[in-house]
């Protein structure tokens, strides 16, 4: 019996030994990582740069505002020079011209400002699209975080029930040897600390894979640890109170709203084509020939304005106006179906809070009545009083309470974030405006 005891403690040394253990190396909150996922991720680059291409399209259609000058110049050389026969040059034998021409085109509908204005509206538009992007991304690291931090504690936790399970353990063979216990006992005890060790086995592989996880997410690359911050005050705000603050500030709507607004607008230059467009006009132009003419003119300078209207197209015009109608009644259902599923959300995350919130204090009690009933047990069960299966339900019931109030805390730390994002506050202190290529 000594030796299989040996054996077996040699074992247990060895699975710890090979049992991963948190990983040491730099430590950060989860602020810190929301800083560092800001300024590392790809994603959100990628979001910066659609904002960045939406400037340049307020600039190009300025632009197009502006009258275009630009510059032609020519030259031809004939085979030879040509006369009347009162001597008058009908072709001479070189000319040349060049000279400068100023235009712009503009509708009488003035929906070329109109377009100005659309693109304004939608930079603003990228500007929420990046900022409420950011918020989803954030709220994905908190969720890595928060797995890693129940991987953690779950490892944690594996530990202290395997070393419970090797005091029992000992305890059934202190017992044995002595003649109080059956040798079932002893074996009973003994199955109970191999599964032990594999959960712990377990758990700290799945806290190497939540680690790896949440690396990926924030662009670490150097070994790394983390570091819980003090859990928030209770959560006192109304349903109603977070349903009017989501309505007021998630930007997700704010952008549906706005391309409501852009496809109302885009009816009305779309109807412009209606509409006479007028093109005015300047150009100086000089001219050189060799031989002159007698009545050579060398500089001439004039203006011009043109008035085009079609009259007919086919119905291009009417069926582009249908479809513009068409897309901006599909933006103003798309943004009632959007504060429909807003309010929804804020529903389910306000209830899953109260609930974390209401379980932890029972949880919390259980844990320790728990741990008191399994001190109790094992007292008893060193005096014969208790039987394993006792000491065994015990132990099970203080794992269970453990766990599910680890898993209660990170849940509610996790819906207080959930809060702030369905109710669009997540990055309300710091968010900022996009940096720009």
């Amino acid at each position: 019996m000594s030796k299989f005891l040996f054996l077996l403690a040699g074992v247990l040394v060895f699975s710890m030994a090979l049992a991963p253990s948190p990983a040491s190396g730099l430590e950060y909150t989860l602020d810190d990582l929301y800083r560092i996922a800001r300024q590392r991720s790809e994603r959100i680059r990628v979001t910066e740069e659609n904002a960045a291409i939406a400037r340049w399209g307020v600039d190009r259609f300025r632009a197009a505002l502006v009258p275009n000058l630009s510059a032609f110049a020519s030259y031809r050389q004939y085979l030879e020079t040509k006369r009347g026969e009162t001597g008058n040059i009908l072709q001479p034998n070189s000319s040349g011209s060049w000279g400068l021409e100023l235009s712009q085109s503009y509708s009488l509908s003035g929906r070329e400002f109109t377009a100005l204005k659309i693109a304004g509206d939608v930079l603003e538009k990228s500007r929420y699209d990046l900022v409420s992007f950011q918020q989803d991304y954030l709220l994905s690291v908190a969720a890595a975080f928060y797995d890693l931090l129940k991987a953690k504690q779950s490892w944690e936790i594996a530990g202290a029930n395997l070393e419970r399970l090797t005091k029992y353990r000992d305890a059934a063979g202190t017992r044995l040897r002595v003649g109080e216990a059956t040798k079932t006992a002893l074996l009973r005890a003994e199955g109970e600390l191999s599964g032990a060790q594999s959960d712990k086995i377990r758990a700290g592989n799945a806290m190497e894979a939540a680690q790896a996880n949440l690396a990926r997410i924030v662009g670490l690359e150097e070994p790394f640890v983390i570091k819980e911050t003090p859990d928030a005050d209770n959560f006192s705000p109304s349903l109603d109170e977070l349903e009017a603050q989501a309505l007021a500030r998630r930007l997700d709507l704010k952008s549906l709203e706005m391309q409501k607004k852009i496809a109302e607008q885009q009816v009305s230059v779309v109807k412009g084509a209606f509409w006479p467009s007028v093109s005015l006009g300047a150009t100086y132009s000089r001219v050189d020939q060799y031989p002159q003419s007698t009545n050579f003119n060398r500089d001439t300078i004039y203006g011009n304005v043109a008035l085009n209207f079609s009259f007919y197209d086919g119905g291009e015009r009417k069926a582009d106006v249908r479809e513009a109608e068409t897309r901006w009644r599909q933006a103003d259902l798309l943004y009632r179906d959007a504060v429909k599923s807003v309010l929804l959300q804020v529903k389910n995350s306000y209830l899953d809070l109260t609930t974390q919130q209401g379980i932890i204090k029972f949880l919390e009690d259980q844990v320790v009545y728990a741990s008191d009933n399994f001190n109790g047990v094992t007292k008893q069960y060193e005096f014969g009083l208790a039987s394993s299966l006792d000491v065994i339900d015990a132990n099970n019931l203080l794992l269970t309470s453990q766990r599910q109030l680890a898993d209660a805390v990170n849940n509610r730390r996790y819906s207080l974030l959930n809060i702030k994002r369905v109710t669009g506050t997540l990055l309300l202190a710091e968010a900022t405006e996009p940096v720009y290529p």
